[in-house]
Order: C-alpha cells, then structure tokens, then sequence
C-alpha cells in the first residue's frame, strides 16, 4: 500500500525537524536539517509517487556527508515532536526498514528486520538487535490498513 502524502504530511515533517520544506517540482519535497549544537547537517528529500514499472512507489532519500541512503517503498512514517524525528517505513512481507532522521541532523537506518524481532521482548535480544526492536517498535501499531 502506498501513502498518500498530504500537505500536512509534509508540513508536520518540517516542523518537527525544524525546517521547511522546499517542493522541487511537483512531487519531490526537500528538507535541509542543521544541527545547532554540533556541524552536522543533512538534506531529506520525498519522492513522491514515482512510476516504477507501472507502479506507484515513494522513495525516501538522505544526503549528508559521506553518506547517501534511500529508503524505497515508504509505506509509513511517524513525526514525533517528543522525539524530535520522523521515522519512516518501509514493508515487504515479513520485513521491515526504517529510515530515522532527527531533528539534529542524525540519521540512522535499520533494513530488512524480520517481524519477529519487532513483535518480541527485545530486553531478550542481544544488544546489537535491541536498538533496532526499541527504534523500529512503532510499527507494532500498524496494520495492513493503517493509515495517517
């Protein structure tokens, strides 16, 4: 299932990483995120609604230095002012990935995490795997017809 980003979507996105969002054409969003503290920055970019083979698809894609990710298959995602991040989604049967980016310009990706390790006690998960059940739990609420 595809999201259908909203306005609101986008503006909620910005304000919680303090930003606003620069449309770049018609489907594409892009958020530049500065840390105040440390001389981190980054840029987020929503691809929304891309053609592949016939088949709508947004794409999630993070800039910073060093490093490029993208996250294909954006199903969800989640803006947490508490949190000060957006964790987006992405499902493919039994797995899932999560792109997180905060608002102080981190960014930390988690790909392909079996549904067991979300759905257990992750206290019983080696420490490596427990970041990854504490970070990508959220997804414990959704179903197939979850909705924003």
């Amino acid at each position: 299932m595809i999201h259908q980003f909203t306005k609101e979507n986008i503006d909620t996105i910005g304000k919680v990483l303090g930003t606003k969002p620069k449309p770049l054409g018609n489907d594409v969003f892009r958020f530049e995120v500065k840390s105040e503290e440390e001389p981190r920055k980054l840029a987020l970019e929503i691809h929304l609604g891309l053609d592949v083979n016939n088949e709508q698809m947004n794409m999630v894609s993070v800039y910073a230095y060093n490093t490029f990710l993208q996250l294909h298959n954006c199903t969800a995602f989640v803006a947490s002012e508490m949190l000060q991040q957006v964790t987006f989604f992405g499902k493919s049967g039994e797995k899932t990935s999560g792109l997180i980016v905060e608002k102080t310009a981190g960014c930390s990706l988690y790909a392909n995490v079996d549904h067991s390790i979300l759905s257990g006690d992750f206290t019983q998960l080696p420490e490596d795997l427990m970041m990854c059940g504490i970070a990508l739990s959220l997804t414990e609420s959704m179903d197939d017809d979850f909705t924003f």
